[in-house]
């Protein structure tokens, strides 16, 4: 594969050629998200469940198995086939760091990457290696692992050192892969202050630069990718990127062109939208990464074709402006996933019972809601308009703020002991054919949402 730089404002190959990333995002796979695999709250909290429930033995054939199954060469040539050419790669630093060891790196987690970046060169696709979950939680949700509402890592040089550390290591591992597109240090950051990201990229760039100057650096803006303003001038051959989920697409009964949430969205304001998020790009003349995006989808047919029309759009919108692109996410258990594993899968039939109390509470944030626990969130949200008018805390306010202390952790983490319990009296043979239930070949395929990648590719 030939290796790919920034010129100017678009990603070239080292024949000059163009090149535009149309690509997914592996979520669930080294980074587990609770909306993606039906677990309550954070990945660590899951894992400790399953340990209990398991036991040693079950714990480690499940997670060895479902490491190698989630993804596997058949989903590389899945991929391939729909035109697209690149993954990114999310990854949780305990797969290379253990917190009673720091400093000291895993060869087992770099074993794992490795063999996914082989599948996918294999397979003609680049990967763009993403640290999704930072030590010290580089923002304020349940997808850093984060089992609070604060992000230390900006407040703690100890966990800046270790991500520094980090980076340098997978630097020089991949620094000669020309299949590895390039490097995404830090997912969704989020530092509350505004004051520390801006140094600490500083410090970030050089230290990878002085071990690899070949791969481009991908770098998230503040508050979740949304915010450029703490760049300058930008950093040689990197490209800055953003997030673009449109409101449409993921707010409870949306509609598509229609009015969600008192606020009437049709194409023009989605490509408003992309243009107010991409202004830093366009106006330093850098490429554009949209390194997320996408629709979920609830079931509802009317409501699921008008979410594929905004998707169609978006794409429509990326490929006018050369905008590259990670769809999120690539296999799940049934929300947003372009696969996904079946509903009656022996997996997620045995954790059913966790997957309605999850709805019926409103316990996940991304694909949940609170329509069932109004009761309870509408006396709060009443006293802090009354007692707390001017408090609106970062990233999103008040209301976020609530949302998440009372639906995401306080009702979440009781949740996670009845997960565990899921799996009580499990073998560990049987803790592996659970796992199994996330090959592609025992997966769903959402075909409607297929299609429009395939179609897309064909015409780009």
């Amino acid at each position: 594969m030939k290796w790919i730089s920034v010129r100017g404002d678009r990603l070239v190959d080292d024949s000059g050629h163009p090149v535009t990333l149309a690509g997914v995002g592996l979520g669930g796979w080294m980074n587990m998200e609770n909306f993606i695999t039906g677990y309550p709250a954070t990945e660590s909290l899951q894992r400790a469940a399953l340990r209990k429930a398991l036991g040693e033995e079950g714990y480690t054939r499940f997670f060895d198995r479902f490491l190698t199954d989630f993804f596997d060469v058949e989903d590389t040539r899945y991929l391939a086939s729909l035109g697209l050419n690149s993954v990114r790669i999310p990854f949780n630093y305990r797969h290379f760091e253990d917190d009673d060891r720091p400093f000291e790196l895993k060869e087992e987690g770099f074993a794992r990457l490795d063999r996914v970046v082989s599948l996918c060169a294999d397979a003609g696709l680049y990967t763009i290696l993403d640290l999704h979950a930072l030590p010290g939680r580089q923002n304020q949700h349940w997808h850093s692992d984060n089992p609070t509402h604060w992000a230390d890592f900006w407040n703690q040089r100890h966990f800046q050192d270790r991500v520094v550390h980090l980076w340098e290591a997978l630097a020089d591992r991949y620094k000669d892969e020309p299949a590895v597109a390039g490097y995404n240090p830090v997912n969704e950051p989020g530092d509350a202050s505004g004051e520390v990201i801006g140094p600490f990229y500083e410090r970030l760039e050089k230290a990878v630069r002085a071990i690899d100057g070949r791969h481009v650096l991908f770098l998230d803006g503040n508050r979740y990718s949304s915010d450029f303003s703490v760049f300058d001038e930008p950093f040689a051959n990197t490209v800055y990127t953003a997030h673009d989920y449109a409101l449409p697409g993921i707010a409870a009964g949306s509609s598509y062109p229609g009015t969600t949430r008192g606020e009437y969205f049709d194409r023009s304001v989605v490509e408003e939208t992309f243009l107010r998020r991409t202004e830093f790009m366009r106006r330093t003349g850098t490429p554009i990464w949209i390194g997320e995006f996408g629709p979920v989808y609830d079931g509802d047919p009317e409501r699921d074709r008008s979410r594929l029309q905004l998707l169609r759009d978006q794409l429509d919108i990326y490929r006018e402006y050369g905008a590259s692109w990670a769809l999120w996410t690539y296999k799940d258990i049934g929300l947003q996933g372009l696969t996904y594993a079946r509903a009656d899968s022996a997996y997620v039939r045995r954790i059913a019972p966790v997957l309605e109390k999850k709805a019926r509470l409103g316990s996940d944030s991304w694909g949940g809601n609170d329509l069932q626990i109004r009761h309870i969130l509408g006396p709060i949200e009443e006293l802090f308009d009354k007692e707390f008018p001017d408090f609106e805390p970062f990233p999103w306010g008040r209301r976020s703020y609530i949302q998440t202390l009372v639906r995401n952790i306080l009702l979440a983490e009781p949740l996670v002991g009845e997960f565990g319990r899921c799996f009580d009296g499990v073998s560990p043979a049987q803790a592996e054919e659970l796992a199994s239930c996330f090959a592609l070949a025992a997966c769903e395929r959402r075909e409607p949402l297929a299609e429009v990648l395939r179609t897309h590719q064909a015409r780009a």
